[in-house]
């Protein structure tokens, strides 16, 4: 069946940054590289940014759909809700090498350093951009900054004040989204939403019901005030997930799988003269899961880090700290418990960068980080980057980093099955997976209506996960080798109303157990990548009030589930009927009826074609 979406919405930002050129899109600001901003196409590093407009022409509804902008990043489709998601390789369903923030809350769960992506979402049109940076970030953002950052930013609310109401759907799903904002005080603004939605089971190539239909309930707000040179905001989200029930599995009733949680975070920033800056900010995170299958986790979060950036001279210094803590209660599922079932973890950081402009074409970049966690101790986390501009709208640049992920109660405390005897058990000696990455990169930014970006990387990892052969297995940390890679993306402003862009990763893994390792399956056990994918996306603006947009990625196959390659295409037709009414058509998958992103056969889910209807009224 079709579906029809209703949106009314006021306070847009005064500029689309569709209306944006090449040169000022390159002028966007970016803090994920270094904590401080600057402008995207002075930053030495491998990101790219999701814009707000992006996402909205792509015609996507949730947010590990909206991720598949990124063409440096894998977003493999796992059910109606999972996704596996990461960058530069060891890709599953709990990948734990790459760091998720919303607005700087850190979303990864601590038990076992990875997202559940069923649980995670935001209101879509209050984003403001989605920063990706591929490669490590771990001096600034610390461990599990492995192999990425997410960065997903959202508006101010004083960029939001009106209404918003989204209501519809397609033939996959349906839902209700509506929004509010306005003045708060003399000094403040605040905005309220609330988002309800239904996404349809999926099935497997024979046709079986996968039992993973969805229904999710949201609720947030955020509220802003400046005061002079301070800038205070206070915002928070509550959520409420739950699945169709699975049957029964060993004569246990796989009850729906039900998550719900709550957050809130608070920030000061003062500006500070010479362009300096100091920023305080804290959250707390509830979050519950109760999965018969699996475990049934209740994990809190408190979070405090504080950061202070000046500038001296041709030094731009940025330093800061944080402290975390959590506790969590893991009761056991049908296959899997911990041991011990409750505990409580702390982390603490100091960190220091600083941008030392050498010549004014020319800087290194010196950063240093120490972490503490209760698992390992200290570890030290260094970065060196070097980036120079031969000339006007080009830039050149090097890094060297380390980098590590941290262990975590799932490869500590982890228990198969729930009670003794078990088939397989944490290590009690499990340490940190390191990381030592050499990049070299080159982005370009011509008036002419060219930019692209190319990065070349090679990786050295020491200790990563293994396993031995059961009975009594533990995990171990026992691969080491290398990943390479390269990554490229570029955008062609064809004509004043065309532009077309396209990306390209590759990757190779050669990774070895070693001799003392008694692990059966070796190392495929850590992630299952394509060796390249591609995608090309057209942004038409045929005549004015009329959009046409067309992306297809080209995966290659899978080789440890044996997931074929795919050709994937999806397009949307948007007429802007008048300036307060848009009328969209969204057609996606349209490149075979269906197909698996992941999984292995017989029991993964297809991914089928869907199509919708959707109307957009702005006041």
């Amino acid at each position: 069946m079709f579906g029809l979406c209703l949106a009314t919405s006021a306070g847009a930002a005064s500029r689309d940054i569709a209306d944006l050129s090449l040169e000022e899109l390159g002028r966007l600001e970016v803090t994920s590289v270094s904590r401080r901003g600057e402008p995207l196409s002075a930053a030495p590093a491998s990101i790219y940014v999701i814009t707000a407009e992006a996402i909205r022409r792509s015609g996507v509804s949730s947010l590990p759909e909206a991720l598949r902008l990124a063409p440096n990043l894998q977003v493999a489709r796992i059910d109606a809700t999972q996704y596996a998601i990461s960058a530069r390789g060891f890709n599953n369903a709990i990948g734990n090498k790459l760091l998720v923030l919303v607005d700087g809350r850190t979303v990864y769960t601590p038990f076992f350093s990875g997202v559940f992506w069923d649980q995670q979402d935001v209101m879509l049109d209050d984003v403001e951009r989605i920063e990706v940076i591929s490669g490590p970030g771990a001096t600034l953002w610390g461990a599990n900054a492995v192999n990425g950052v997410i960065n997903i930013l959202t508006r101010s609310s004083a960029d939001t004040t009106g209404g918003l109401v989204v209501a519809g759907g397609g033939d996959r799903e349906h839902g209700l989204s509506l929004r509010h904002g306005g003045a708060l005080g003399e000094h403040g603004t605040l905005r309220t939403y609330f988002k309800t939605g239904r996404l349809r089971q999926t099935e497997t190539a024979a046709g079986a019901d996968r039992h993973d239909a969805n229904e999710r309930h949201q609720a947030g707000l955020r509220a802003d005030w400046v005061l002079g040179a301070d800038t205070l905001t206070l915002q928070g989200d509550t959520y409420e997930t739950r699945a169709e029930h699975r049957g029964i599995v060993l004569g246990t009733q796989m009850t729906p799988i039900r998550s719900s949680g709550a957050n809130l975070l608070g920030r000061w920033t003062r500006r500070l003269a010479g362009g300096g800056e100091l920023r305080v900010q804290a959250y707390f995170d509830h979050m519950e899961r109760d999965d018969a299958l699996l475990y049934r986790p209740e994990v809190d979060v408190a979070d405090l880090e504080l950061q202070h950036s000046t500038t001296a001279g041709a030094h731009k210094l940025v330093w800061g700290g944080g402290y975390r803590h959590a506790r969590d209660d893991i009761r056991p599922g049908l296959f899997f418990g911990f041991e011990p079932g409750q505990r409580s973890l702390d982390w603490a950081n100091l960190f220091v960068q600083d941008e030392v402009a050498v010549t004014p074409d020319l800087g290194v970049t010196l950063g240093l980080k120490f972490e503490h966690n209760d698992f390992t101790g200290l570890e030290t986390l260094p970065n060196l980057r070097l980036a120079w501009r031969p000339r006007t709208g080009h830039l050149v640049w090097g890094a060297l980093s380390r980098a590590v992920r941290a262990p975590a109660r799932l490869d500590r405390d982890i228990r198969l099955p729930p009670r003794p005897p078990y088939i397989i058990a944490g290590g009690p000696d499990f340490v940190s997976e390191v990381a030592n990455v050499l990049e070299l990169g080159y982005r370009l930014q011509l008036a002419a209506g060219w930019s692209g970006s190319a990065t070349a990387y090679v990786s050295d990892w020491k200790r990563l996960r293994s396993g031995q052969s059961p009975p009594n297995a533990q995990v171990q940390n026992m691969i080491d080798g290398r990943t390479y890679g390269v990554e490229a993306w570029a955008t062609w402003q064809l004509l004043p109303g065309w532009r077309l862009s396209g990306g390209l990763t590759t990757l190779r893994k050669d990774l070895a157990q070693r001799p003392e390792s008694t692990d059966p399956v070796g190392p495929p056990n850590l992630g299952d990548d394509p060796s390249f994918q591609w995608t090309l996306r057209s942004a038409w603006n045929p005549a004015e009030g009329h959009e046409f947009d067309v992306a297809v990625r080209r995966v290659a196959a899978l080789p440890q589930a044996a997931v074929p390659a795919y050709t994937a295409v999806d397009a949307r037709y948007g007429w802007r009927v008048s300036r307060a009414l848009e009328l969209s058509l969204v057609a996606q998958n349209l490149g075979d009826p269906g197909h698996a992103e992941f999984g292995a056969a017989p029991g993964r889910s297809e991914v089928e074609r869907s199509v919708g209807i959707w109307l957009r009224w702005s006041l």
